[in-house]
């Protein structure tokens, strides 16, 4: 059976890679505090598909029978992809938070990609063999895949004249065992993954054609690879306690600079290569089926903003107010609308070039930008519900210390509630919220796919404009000089 467990992937991660975090250079990166938590929720992630409780919704079979991640399997029907919404459902549901970067959403860019084949054959028939090798040994190998997007920003000016590339990752020469590419990259979770789907995120590829094609190169790159160096931002949920900042401790997905330093990426490896058109087709087509994911993760933040409110004000006797249940209603209101979208998504779904069966496009990116535009008012709106005692409440340990816990009990009881469980509610609010981790997640999910224009623009790109085009010729009796029908 290709199914990984728990054990395992944290074996797999003992492969020689150099990571780098708090001026300190990682020696067992499973047990280091800083990635600890996180690995722990991964390798969960594996156990739970041996679980009988789990088995059918997180694993189908192949057509040959072997057993793989139901994540990890190209959907090819509508009930493909509810498989999928439920998988990532029963996955959200076990570990009691949200995480982004566990592999499901990012096999997705695998799979656009695979799309692409046809284009991509005109170049070099190798390459689409490439693409579903890797797809294929996903799936079967069950790896822990990620993506790597985000480039450092220099000076672009000069990259869009052609002038200069900067420290964008490009391929620096070739020998008969594949590219060797410099360069820096930045990805969540990459530290603690088996592989990246390296790719450029450039925009506009018209400028300086010749000059660009060294930076026009998609490919696997193993993240124990020599020359590869992790350097790691500080994590937010080191050195906190748990009770405290109960999702900061736990699910604190690091973020990592991935320098290129002179990295062999073997032929096999290698997606595209110096093929403009290839990458600007990726770039426009990346999120056909990650979106869906990972709009799915933003539902489950809505579904934590509505409990968190609903909880505060029920123990306070506010729910019989009607400007709380208005405000309520606005979070029902902004949750029904990115479930709305999702729903809607699978049951207009459509046929893909490569032959699979993706989200209907439009709902898809209309339901991503209205999840990620409402969110800050919303969780603002769930602070108004909670109150201020969100930002006041003292520690765990001073709420425990005996000699002020006679306080706490006459302050912090209310009706039912016990103090230590509204102090519960309380801190799960305030790192939902207020934390540091709260502020990291809502600028990650702003830019984790792309920034707020390129999110936009995907909207425009597939919206069908035509019938609202022709509804109003119609009815103002317009005759378009492309129209063959006849008005008179």
């Amino acid at each position: 059976m290709a199914l990984m467990t728990g054990k395992q992937y944290r074996e797999s991660l003992n492969d020689g890679r150099e990571v780098f975090i708090d001026g300190e250079k990682v020696k067992n990166i499973s047990e280091h505090p800083s990635f600890k938590p996180i690995i722990d929720v991964k390798a969960r992630m594996y156990d739970m598909a041996f679980e009988a409780k789990y088995r059918d919704t997180l694993t189908t079979t192949l057509s040959d029978g072997e057993i793989v991640s139901r994540a990890y399997k190209a959907p090819e029907t509508k009930e493909d992809l509810t498989a999928i919404r439920k998988h990532v459902e029963a996955v959200l549901d076990d570990l009691g938070g949200v995480v982004y970067r566990v592999g499901d959403e990012t096999i997705g860019e695998m799979w656009s990609l695979f799309d692409a084949q046809d284009k991509l054959n005109e170049i070099d028939p190798s390459y689409a063999k490439n693409i579903k090798y890797h797809i294929d040994r996903v799936a079967r190998e069950d790896v822990f895949h990620v993506s790597a997007n985000t480039d450092p920003k220099g000076d672009r000016s000069k990259l869009f004249s052609g002038k200069d590339g900067g420290t964008l990752l490009h391929v620096v020469k070739e020998n008969d065992r594949g590219i060797v590419v410099k360069g820096a990259k930045f990805e969540t979770a990459a530290a603690y993954a088996h592989q990246a789907f390296v790719k450029p995120t450039i925009l506009d590829w018209n400028a300086g054609s010749e000059k660009m094609a060294p930076f026009a190169c998609g490919f696997i790159c193993d993240m124990g690879s020599p020359g590869l160096k992790h350097i790691c931002r500080t994590s937010l949920g080191a050195n906190r306690k748990p009770e405290d900042y109960p999702l900061a401790t736990k699910f604190e997905e690091i973020d990592t600079l991935l320098i290129f330093d002179n990295v062999l990426i073997p032929w096999e490896n290698v997606l595209f290569h110096r093929s403009l058109e290839s990458a600007a087709y990726i770039r426009s087509t990346l999120h056909r089926y990650s979106a869906f994911n990972y709009t799915l993760r933003m539902l489950r933040r809505a579904d934590y903003l509505i409990g968190a409110a609903l909880l505060n004000v029920e123990q306070t006797g506010l729910t019989h107010l009607q400007a709380v249940k208005e405000k309520i209603s606005q979070l029902i209101n902004y949750r029904e609308g990115i479930n709305a979208h999702l729903t809607a998504a699978v049951a207009e779904a459509e046929r893909s070039p490569g032959g699979l069966m993706m989200p209907n496009q439009s709902l898809l990116y209309t339901g991503r930008v209205f999840a990620l535009a409402h969110f800050p008012s919303m969780a603002h709106l769930t602070r108004e519900l909670v109150g201020g005692q969100l930002a006041v409440t003292p520690d765990t340990a001073t709420m425990a210390d005996p000699e002020i816990k006679p306080y706490v009990d006459q302050y912090y009881s209310v009706g039912d509630w016990s103090p230590e469980d509204r102090g519960k509610l309380l801190y799960f609010a305030r790192d939902l919220l207020n934390s540091s981790y709260a502020g990291h997640r809502t600028t990650f999910e702003l830019f984790a796919q792309s920034p707020p224009f390129a999110q936009q623009m995907a909207v425009y790109s597939n919206f069908d404009m035509e019938p609202q085009r022709e509804l109003v010729r119609r009815a103002a009796g317009i005759k378009s000089p492309n129209s063959s029908i006849n008005f008179s």
